[in-house]
Parts: structure tokens; sequence; C-alpha cells
């Protein structure tokens, strides 16, 4: 028998394996360690579970919980854990995987009328059980037409409703002790690798909690997010009524009509919500001079500061905008960051004293000159432009420290609206597979990057960890700070975007570091149906979405 070539990142060795050899006999042959248990492997740049076999030369590099796709294994295997556990402990309930809230999962479990406490006991008590047992994960490839039938008679109508409109051939079904469900992402190897987790009551439902990395099992604290989770709650509702909440749905609704109904009813609820927020500052009697728009990459907070001024308008008011960018300091008298680097995106690289000064003068109907930044030469200098307020003028100020209480100090909060808006995901791929709010960010930025910055789908994803660390430190804490929430997101939006987003991943090559997180994006988006170009000019030029596409009536910098 001919062997195949294996070469080990973690071990820098390079050895001969018959066909057929699992990654888990490969980690155990080179005594493969990390510093949490190894939970899946990078195979030629593609993710795989540790019961795959390999069958050609590869080149493995094998991760645990700090990697984020080690991560997102352990996440999708522990709802499954979850899953069984509640079918065990309560088998006339299901559980429903809600939405990412105080990091964590937010479940309910649904078929029960008397929900409490000491259920959620019960469920994380049946978890331990089979985490002890170290319980094999099982994957099999199977017809569509099993998997449907599979899916329907545990009772998930969406998840079978979703393979049905996907169109696919065959599905990847996975297993835990019988018990069958779908991910769109690898497993760890068995429950024994699952030991670390929590299980609290939250509001009529419970917080599944995950572990810190590199933390040696230390769980994230749960954090007080009710803004957070009264928008989910609301869309939840709405969503329903429109029983467009999960992507089987959807797509019946693109397939049948376009998605023409849908589309004018997402805009049309967007459109309410920015007359509620100038009906909302109207109602506070010209008191609220300052509306103040934060939200992390992607969140469409330009065209909903543009959207929020038309409103305005109409209710009589005088939007003027204050570009905050205008605020840097010289580029030499940046902070620095952990690593030696000029850090932009934090709050220090705003010269706030000048700032807040200009805001105090402002509000008591001072004329300012306003401050010009030159990004080619990093220094600030007078523009020559003078700025005022009128009894009915109102400052907008757009960005990503907006809801920082040092931007605006020296402005109280009767004067000021606090706005958060993002891109808040409010529909799952099925009953117990949520959609990241980030990946749908993520698709926006990759179409967004490629058609007005001259930017590849490679050049994207390679600096997304480093945005996602900026939003950590500078824009969640404050969240919740915000008077209002918008959310920015559109029922059909990633059903436009895919069309988009795809031929951009595709061009990611197989030897390029980013390609892992291409092919888990194309994965993710093969559920969406396509939005047809016809359909998508049914997208009104006003919309967020067009802020990425392109077709906007407003002008983008």
């Amino acid at each position: 028998m001919k062997l195949i070539d294996i070469y080990c990142e973690n071990s820098g060795v390079a050895k001969a394996y018959e066909p057929g050899t699992s990654l888990m006999q490969i980690a155990q042959d080179q005594s493969i360690r990390l510093e949490s248990p190894i939970l899946a492997a990078l195979a030629n740049n593609l993710l795989k579970e540790l019961w795959y076999e390999v069958s050609g030369p590869q080149t493995i590099r094998f991760i645990g919980y700090s990697h984020p796709d080690g991560k997102r294994c352990y996440q999708r295997s522990l709802t499954f854990l979850l899953q069984k556990a509640v079918k065990d402990a309560f088998p006339e309930c299901s559980l429903s995987v809600e939405h990412s809230v105080s990091n964590g999962f937010y479940c309910e479990l649904k078929g029960t009328s008397g929900f409490s406490a000491s259920m959620v006991g019960g469920i994380a008590k049946r978890m331990r059980e089979l985490v002890a047992a170290d319980l094999p994960f099982e994957k099999k490839k199977v017809q569509t037409s099993e998997a449907i039938a599979i899916f329907r008679g545990q009772g998930y109508v969406e998840k079978a409703r979703l393979q049905q409109t996907r169109g696919k051939l065959y599905t990847s079904v996975y297993y835990l002790s019988g018990y069958a469900d779908h991910f769109y992402g690898p497993l760890v190897p068995s429950t024994g690798a699952l030991s670390s987790f929590g299980l609290t009551p939250y509001y009529n439902g419970m917080l599944l909690m995950f572990p810190k990395a590199g933390s040696s099992g230390a769980l994230e604290h749960v954090v007080a997010q009710k803004k957070m989770f009264d928008i989910f709650r609301e869309h939840k509702q709405w969503v329903e009524i429109l029983q467009a909440g999960a992507v089987g749905q959807i797509n019946e609704l693109i397939q049948r009509n376009g998605g023409d109904e849908l589309i004018k009813v997402s805009e049309a609820l967007h459109e309410k919500k920015y007359a509620q927020i100038a009906d909302h500052i109207s109602s506070r009697g010209g008191e609220v001079k300052l509306a103040l728009v934060a939200g992390p990459s992607s969140s469409g907070k330009t065209t909903t500061s543009k959207r929020l001024s038309i409103q305005l308008k109409v209710a009589g008011f005088s939007p003027k905008v204050l570009e905050m960018d205008s605020y840097f300091v010289n580029r030499d008298q940046t902070p620095l960051d952990e690593h030696g680097e000029r850090d932009f995106e934090s709050i220090g690289a705003v010269d706030l004293p000048l700032f807040n000064d200009h805001l105090d003068q402002l509000l008591r109907g001072r004329r300012v000159q306003l401050p010009k930044f030159d990004f080619g030469s990093g220094t600030r200098s007078r523009s020559g432009e003078h700025m005022e307020l009128g009894e009915k003028d109102i400052l907008i100020v757009e960005g990503i420290h907006a809801l920082n209480p040092k931007l605006t100090e020296a402005v109280s909060l009767k004067r000021k609206l606090r706005i958060y808006a993002s891109a808040l995901t409010f529909i799952n791929l099925d009953e117990n597979n949520r959609i990241s709010t980030t990946d749908n960010r993520l698709v926006r930025r990759l179409v967004r990057d490629a058609f007005f910055r001259g930017s590849g789908a490679q050049a994207t994803l390679h600096r997304w960890a480093s945005v996602r660390r900026g939003e950590e430190k500078n824009i969640f804490p404050f969240q919740e700070h915000a008077d209002i929430m918008f959310n920015s997101s559109l029922l059909y939006e990633i059903n436009v975007l895919r069309r988009y987003a795809e031929p951009m991943l595709y061009r990611v090559l197989p030897n390029d570091s980013a390609y892992v997180e291409a092919c888990r994006l194309l994965k993710f988006l093969s559920y969406f149906e396509f939005v047809s170009p016809e359909d998508e000019r049914k997208v009104p030029p006003t919309s967020v979405i067009r802020e990425f596409i392109g077709g906007s009536s407003f002008s983008y910098c």
C-alpha cells in the first residue's frame, strides 16, 4: 500500500501514513499538545473533524478553543449536547436556540407552559452525565430526502424546510446517541471534550455559557444586556407574524414571488423606526440638540444617520453633521497599542478637549471654526469653515466612539440622544442553528470593500480579527448606554448579498490563510436562496443594503 505524506505544523514533523488514517490517530501518534484540548484540525486549509480520514498528502494544523474555528466547533457541539439533554430530561419539549446575548446563547423550551429554574438544573445535570459518558459524535452523509424525513420525524419543521429549499442532493446528518441534527460546520469528537459550560435561567428561558479562551475552563461572565435582549424580543414577535423567522421560510417567500412583500415590509419597518426616533426627539420639545450614532463595522450607521436626517427634516428640524474624523490628533500624537503600533481606533486618537469645547460652544449658540484633518500628512489644521446652531438645528455625530461618555462629557444627558445601530440578526437557519450577527456584518463588509474600497476578500478577511478586537474594546462596552437601539438588519439581505459575495470568496486561494474562513462563509451562504438581479431592483435606493451593494440615492465618502 502506498503511504501518504503528512506534515504537521504543530510538531514540525513530516511522516508517512496509510490512507484512511484519522486525524485523531495522527495527533496521538505525534503526541500533539495544545494549550487546550484538540477540537478539530485544518487539513490543507480546510476545517475537518478529528475523525476525518486522510486520503492524500496533507498539511495538518491541529486547533483548540483559542482558535476561532475551534471555538465554533465547541459551541456547535455544546448546543447539540444541550439539545440531547433536553430530549432526555423532558421528552415532551424541544430546544430553540434563539440568539447571542450577554456572552452566551439565549435558548427557550418549546412545548411547556411551566418553565422553571429547576428544569434548567435538571437539564444541566443531564448534560454533565452525557459529558461523563464521553459519547462520540457521528456524521453520516445521506440523501436530502432522507434527512428531511429524519428531521420531520423529530419535530424540526424548519430544519426540514431549510434542507428542502436548499436544493442539495445530499445532506450531512450528525448523531449523538441516536439523536440526529444538522450543522453547517464540524463538531468535536465526543462529549467528553465539553466539560466546561454553564446553564442559567434567563428571562423566559436559559442562557448557555461558554468558557473563556485560554482560561482553563473559566466561563465568560454574564453581562447585563437588557436593551439588546428587548430588541431581539421585539423583532422575534414581528418575524413570527410574517412567518419569516427562519431561512427556509424566507427562501420559500423568495422562490414564490422574488421576495416582493418581504422587501416592502422590511423597508417599511426601517422607515417607521427612523420616524419614531425623529418623533421621540420632537417630543422632547427642542431639548435634544445632539444625536449620537454609534455601531460596529458594517452596521449601517452612515445610512442610519442620513435617513434619520431626512425624518428630522420632516419633523421640522435642520440637522447638521459634525465629522468626528476632523478632530483626530496629529498622527505623531496618536497613542500606541500593545504591539507598539498607532492605534487609530483608540478614543485617545480624538482631541477630546477640543471636541468637547466646540460642542459646548455650539450648544450655547456660539460660532466655532471647524478643524480639518489631512489624512495624507496626518496633521490637523483649521478648515476655514464655521458652524453655529439655530433654534431648530440638531447636530448629528456618527462614529465608533459616539456612545463613549468621554467623547461628549461636556454635554448633559438631557441635551443628547444616544443611538446604537447594528445588524442584529433575528432570523436563524433553523430551530437550533443561529446566524451570527458578526457573520452578517462580515458579508456586508466583504461586498462593500470590494465595490467601494478596492479591497479583495483576502484583505478583508485578514483584517477582520483586528476590526473585531477594536469593536470589543471601543464599542461593545458602551452599547447598553444607548437611549435607543436601531436594528439595521433586513430579512432578505443575505439572499441579496450572496450573489455578490460568493464570487469574491471563491477567488480566495487554498494556500491563503483566509481560505478556511472563505470556505466557512461559502457554506453559510449556500443555505440562502438567491434574489435575482430583476427582483433586486425592488430594493429602494434609500435602503441600508444599498450602502454595501451600490445604487443608493445617498452619497458615501
